[in-house]
């Protein structure tokens, strides 16, 4: 079940960064900025100006040629100023839509691992709760049991590491039978060999995952501080070209940088908890573990003290 969970969240990882390609693409010409906000007003005084130009046929028999002259020196405006530019958005979406490529991976790359964490999360909570209750259902059936066999009966065919335990048990019995060894210390030695060997497959079967959460937990702050130092460095290059140092101009860029370091500790500190809860529950299923393989070696070890050698006869039939 886990790893079902886990190839739907890898799907739709890839999905989520499809889509954020068709909105990047969709989005780009929406970002780029007005380049004055008073241009119409800067437009309205040219006309105005054009104004007492228009007579000027008329009365220039009345009055002299030489007066209009400075008056259309005068008029003529001065060499407007540029308006300020307007304010680029600082949206997290917009700054990523304007980010460097190198940060823009960095940002996917930590938002990927984020959606890993969550799937892990959700798979590995619905698999753990589902394997300790199958565990404890199991344990509460065979309380009772006086026997392996009796064990079996009431397992039925129940699959799980406790049914595992016993067919262990039962096999090496029948082996040493049809092998005429009647040691039952030895017996019991292998057989507690072989629970060893079910406990330690089981214990890295339920602890599948784990390592990535513990990856991401300790590289995802390093990763967005390699994306953050790299839009800083852009940001100082840029400076260098336009030869300015106004804040308004590398704000935007150092937003960016500092962007991705955010994005890694979102990555990062959910990763690190996660891991620690499964931490802790993995170590309680697998004390689980341990009494199934305590009650399936004392059934064992019941067996082998009944008198008469049931488990030896049984088993060589």
């Amino acid at each position: 079940m886990f790893r079902t969970v886990l190839k739907v969240g890898v799907v739709a990882a890839i999905l989520s960064l499809a889509s954020v390609a068709f909105a990047q693409q969709g989005a780009a010409p929406a970002t780029q900025p007005v380049p004055f906000v008073n241009q119409p007003a800067v437009q309205q005084p040219a006309p105005a100006a054009a104004q007492p130009a228009a007579p000027a046929p008329a009365t220039t028999a009345q009055t002299p040629s030489a007066e209009p002259a400075p008056a259309a020196a005068e008029a003529a405006p001065a060499p407007a100023k540029p308006a300020p530019q307007v304010p680029r958005e600082l949206s997290p979406w917009s700054m990523f839509l304007t980010a460097d490529i190198v940060v823009k991976v960095v940002m996917i790359g930590l938002a990927f691992a984020s959606l890993m964490t969550w799937t892990i999360f959700i798979a590995k909570t619905i698999e753990l709760s589902i394997a300790k209750g199958k565990l404890k259902s199991s344990l509460r059936k065979v309380e009772e049991a006086r026997s392996l066999a009796e064990a079996q009966i009431a397992l039925g065919k129940k699959r799980g590491v406790l049914s595992a335990f016993l067919a262990e048990a039962m096999h090496e019995a029948r082996l040493s039978a049809s092998a005429g060894i009647a040691s039952d210390t030895g017996i019991k030695e292998r057989a507690a060999s072989s629970f060893a060997e079910i406990s330690r497959a089981e214990a890295r079967r339920i602890r599948t995952g784990m390592s990535l959460l513990a990856t991401v937990g300790a590289t995802s702050p390093f990763v967005g501080l390699f994306g953050t130092v790299w839009g800083i460095m852009n940001s100082f290059i840029g400076i260098s070209r336009s030869q300015t140092t106004n804040l308004a101009v590398v704000a935007p860029g150092i937003a960016e940088a500092l962007l991705a370091t955010a994005i890694g500790l979102v990555a990062a500190i959910p990763a690190v908890i996660i891991y620690n809860h499964f931490a802790r529950d993995t170590k309680s299923y697998l004390e689980l573990v341990n009494r199934a393989s305590g009650a399936a070696a004392r059934l064992l070890s019941r067996d082998l003290d009944r008198t008469g050698g049931v488990i030896h006869s049984r088993a060589a039939e």
